[in-house]
Parts: C-alpha cells; structure tokens; sequence
C-alpha cells in the first residue's frame, strides 16, 4: 500500500505543479512533511540541499530520496515514476497540439498569467527552507557568500556549493 500511496503523492505533485523544480518544493514540503510526515522539516531541506547537488532535476531527485527513505528500492521507483509520469502524459499532449494553438491570445494570457505564479512559489519554497537553513549569523553569511558569488561574479553554483561545503566543516563542526 505505502508504494501505491508514495506513487499518488507524488503524481499528485507532478500534476499539479507547473514552473520546474523549485514551483514543486512547497507542493512537495506540504504533502511529505505536513500531510504524511515521512520528513520533518529539517530532513527535507537537507534532502532538498542533496537533491540540488547531485545531477537531474530537483523534483525527481527529491522524489527519489524520499521514496527510498520511506520504502527503499520500490518506494523510489514508485515516487520517481509518480513525479514524472504528469509531465510526460501533458507533455505529450501539448507536443501535439501546441503550435495549433500558440499564437491564440487565451493561450498567451494564461501564461502570462502562470509566468508569476511560478516565480510566487519558488519564493514560498525559498522561504520555507530559510527557516532551518538560517539557523544564525555564520548560515546567513554562507548564504549571502553564494548570492554573491553566483549572481554578480557569476562564479559556477558547483563552486559554491564545494566552496560552500568546505566553509560548513570548518565552522559549523
């Protein structure tokens, strides 16, 4: 049952989350740590910082860890294949029709419209993972460090993350 709940959860998410991976996080914290409490607050935004660091997309690798976490191997296979299998079904629906439909204006004001809703919940996401991401002053330091180095020096997020790595096991020890 736990494997046919993983999957639904997570289908839920894909299916209901537009914008990419960070759109998905609030959806996600809200079905995994509030609603099934597989995670607390504190494991997901670790689990969120892995899942950003390693390769593919955050929502898959997020869905993978928790679903591993919670029932090992087919946990992960279930909530993997529950995340995608939304985006591939609209996707091939859209791939069909969408340049029939591109140039309609109800179809351009809809995404005018979901453009800023995206970028609302990747806020909510951003704030929800500060709460126990900025934990004191050395954390805000770390974070201003990363904004800084990526967004105005434009210095690789890998960088900041291995730099960002090293700074925590020096101070935060």
């Amino acid at each position: 049952m736990i494997i046919l709940n993983l999957f639904w959860e997570f289908f839920k998410v894909g299916l209901f989350t537009f914008g990419g991976g960070y759109a998905m996080i609030p959806v996600i914290e809200k079905e995994i740590v509030d609603k099934q409490h597989w995670l607390t607050l504190e494991q997901f935004a670790d689990l969120f910082a892995v899942a950003e660091m390693t390769p593919g997309p955050i929502a898959i690798n997020c869905a993978t860890f928790v679903g591993y976490k919670v029932a090992k191997l087919w946990g992960a296979v279930a909530s993997t294949l529950g995340v995608v299998t939304p985006s591939f079904l609209i996707m091939w629906v859209i791939a069909s029709v969408f340049f029939s439909f591109q140039e309609n204006q109800i179809v351009q004001a809809a995404f005018k419209g979901l453009r800023p809703a995206v970028l609302g919940l990747i806020i909510v996401a951003v704030l929800s993972i500060s709460k126990v991401s900025i934990a004191d002053f050395r954390s805000v330091l770390v974070a201003a460090f990363v904004v800084v180095a990526v967004w105005i020096f434009k210095i690789h997020p890998i960088l900041a993350f291995l730099v960002s790595g090293v700074i925590g096991v020096v101070f935060f020890k």
